[in-house]
């Protein structure tokens, strides 16, 4: 979605529901008409006005706070006028229905999803980054997410990203004027150090790389599914890591007929875990329904843990289970119910609380042995889960990033690991090694919106809420 005109636009900005303040917020190229036609008055910019806020025929419909912020000096960039009363639905839909109607001679419309913040980015008080940020800001789900959050929204993102785009175009700018005067006959790739150059760049942006990686997992969290055959424990696991009693838990096989997601939070870290119904062969209509949607949980998880009770060898049934999860998922064979287990070392079965590997159905699984009941054991399945996330306690703090930031810096590398290729063949092919370092710089440039295609910047501001 992306503006045709000029319009102004109108939203409710507050969340829909009852609230002791709500706010209606009008930006356009020039507002002086309506705001007049609302309050009768003219209104001094950034002055709070306490004014009445009538219907046509003069009716109170609320009162309270109004503020003017005259272009360029607002959020979008444009004139914004916001209107603050009582958080009533009610209450703001004949407001919002009131400036529809006083702004119709001047083309007022709807706003679309994320209009006032496209118009921010369009009219240049954000670039890409920080629009995204504010979106992120709102849904972060954590202290740390809502941190990292706003130093995106800061410029904090863009500022490095940025500077190092700048390094790139530096180099494009010699290189280029080479090609322009090759009767100079200078060996460009020494006299200017492009080699060094280009190192200390892929350098610093392996080190953004890993930074934004870490904010994408604040964003994104991950996606573990428990999966195992019935009565193993799982729900009680996912009562055990959430801290509440959010699964049921009987010692009945097939308790669990569907899926039950719940969020926690490690380190700061979203983790979604999924309770799914057990795996086994079944008659029953609606249990195989539940176990059928395990195995599409399985299919798109992040990590898996195979949950298994510690008092049961590996049978048929528990391969079988190994086998069908993919390859790419990293798996956890977590034991069960160590707590029934008089003799730690039943079955060959250790209490050890390292991890140990082995290789299993083509994975690289790693075991633990636990208590869902007493806790045994759970902080170490908590860090292997943060292991598996990618997640560094110790590392500086991240900004929040998205996949499509990723996936811009990840190519942005390819592209000057070719340039650092073709600088080892000297100054033969200065022209291959040009057009990598344009590449680099505009996939950087995606990421802050300087080079952005229409089509993605309508599916970023369609993802935002009414009035943001």
């Amino acid at each position: 979605m992306i503006a045709s005109s000029q319009d102004p636009i109108a939203a409710i900005a507050t969340a829909p529901g009852k609230g002791g303040i709500g706010v209606v917020r009008i930006s356009g190229p020039n507002l002086d008409g309506i705001a007049t036609k609302l309050f009768q008055q003219p209104l001094k910019p950034r002055h709070a006005h306490y004014l009445s806020f009538n219907d046509a025929e003069g009716r109170a419909i609320d009162a309270g706070i109004v503020l003017y912020f005259k272009a360029p000096h607002s959020y979008t960039g444009e004139d914004v006028l916001e209107l603050q009363g009582h958080g009533g639905p009610a209450v703001l839909k004949r407001i919002l229905a009131r400036c529809m109607e006083a702004g119709k001679d001047w083309g007022i419309r709807h706003a679309e999803p994320g209009e006032f913040t496209q118009r921010a980015f369009l009219n240049d008080r954000l670039d890409l980054a920080q629009a995204e940020a504010v979106a992120d800001l709102i849904d972060a789900s954590s202290e740390a997410a809502a941190r990292s959050a706003m130093a995106s929204l800061s410029g904090a993102f863009s500022r490095e990203v940025t500077a190092l785009n700048d390094r790139i175009i530096h180099l494009r700018m010699l290189v280029e004027a080479t090609l322009d005067f090759p009767e100079e006959e200078i060996d460009f790739l020494e006299k200017y150090q492009a080699r060094p150059t280009l190192e200390a760049i892929i350098t610093d942006l392996q080190a953004i790389r890993k930074r934004a990686g870490q904010g994408m997992i604040l964003r994104e969290g991950l996606h573990v599914v428990l999966a195992g055959r019935p009565n193993v424990g799982k729900s009680s696991l996912l009562n055990a890591l959430a801290g509440d009693d959010v699964a049921i838990v009987t010692p009945i096989a097939g308790t669990t007929r569907d899926r039950v997601i719940q969020q926690i939070h490690l380190d700061g870290v979203p983790i979604h875990i999924v309770d799914t119904a057990g795996l086994r062969e079944t008659t029953d209509e609606v249990e195989s329904i539940g176990i059928s949607r395990t195995w599409a949980e399985i299919e798109r998880a992040d990590a898996v843990i195979h949950l298994q009770d510690a008092r049961e060898p590996n049978d048929e049934l528990e391969e079988e289970i190994a086998r069908r999860i993919p390859t790419r998922t990293p798996v956890l064979k977590v034991y069960n119910k160590m707590d029934l287990i008089a003799d730690a070392n039943t079955d060959g079965l250790s209490s050890n609380t390292q991890s140990q590997p082995e290789s299993i159905a083509g994975h690289a699984v790693e075991k633990l042995f636990i208590s869902a009941r007493t806790g045994q054991n759970l902080d170490a399945l908590r860090q292997r889960l943060l292991d598996i996330a990618g997640w560094s306690p110790g590392a500086e703090s991240p900004w929040l990033a998205r996949e499509r930031h990723i996936r811009a810096l990840e190519a942005a590398e390819e592209h000057l690991a070719a340039a650092r290729a073709h600088a080892e063949l000297d100054d033969q092919v200065l022209d291959l090694f040009a057009e990598e370092l344009r590449l680099a710089h505009e996939e950087l440039g995606a990421i802050t919106g300087q080079f952005t295609s229409d089509d993605l910047l309508g599916e970023i501001f369609s993802s935002f809420c009414i009035g943001k």
